[in-house]
């Protein structure tokens, strides 16, 4: 399957620097020209089908999409950012007076990091990977667009480039952007 993996546009939080997580505020003005925009330069890869996570600024910039390819949004909530628990609404400044400890390894090590109250990197990629496996069941051969967001879809370009999860923070996408990768990843040799 071809997968095109396209990040949310911009929200007032991602404007202002405050953490998403699994919270919703929708998208901004500037996020749903940035909607548009994708949707044109989607146009020319002429997908089969869209598959959202359910979160507004994901579901909001995929049904910009599909109207104009004239596609149908079909929602997988396993698609959501990760739960950031007790730091979802807040500034990074807020976060790292509070926990200075978590927010270091949070930067420093990811994949043992877990914000309080809320999910590990490792149990967002298992939900999201399962949730690519089976998308990839239901359109072998296809060419599917994913609306998602920054871990997701990080998580997802790693495990088809073969990478380790530990450097997803240098596949972060910015907000509107897509590219397109191999699903189910390829096996080395």
């Amino acid at each position: 399957m071809r997968l095109t993996l396209i990040r949310h546009g911009q929200t007032d939080w991602n404007a202002t620097g405050r953490w998403q997580g699994q919270a919703d505020p929708p998208l901004n003005d500037a996020g749903r020209a940035q909607a548009r925009q994708t949707a044109l330069e989607l146009r020319a890869l002429k997908p089969d089908a869209l598959v959202s996570s359910d979160l507004c600024r994901a579901r909001e910039t995929a049904e910009i999409i599909a109207d104009v390819l004239s596609l149908e949004v079909i929602l997988e909530p396993r698609l959501r950012e990760v739960n950031l628990g007790d730091w979802q609404g807040l500034y990074s400044d807020e976060i790292r007076a509070r926990w200075p400890d978590a927010m270091k390894m949070w930067i420093e090590q990811p994949l043992a990091a877990l914000p309080p109250n809320g999910e590990s990197i490792r149990e967002l990629a298992d939900r999201v990977l399962a949730a690519v496996n089976d998308i990839a069941a239901c359109y072998p051969a296809r060419r599917v667009g994913l609306v998602a967001h920054e871990l997701p879809i990080a998580i997802i370009v790693c495990t088809a480039a073969g990478l380790p999860l530990d450097q997803l923070r240098q596949h972060i996408p910015p907000n509107a952007a897509w590219r397109a990768v191999e699903w189910p990843p390829r096996s080395p040799g």
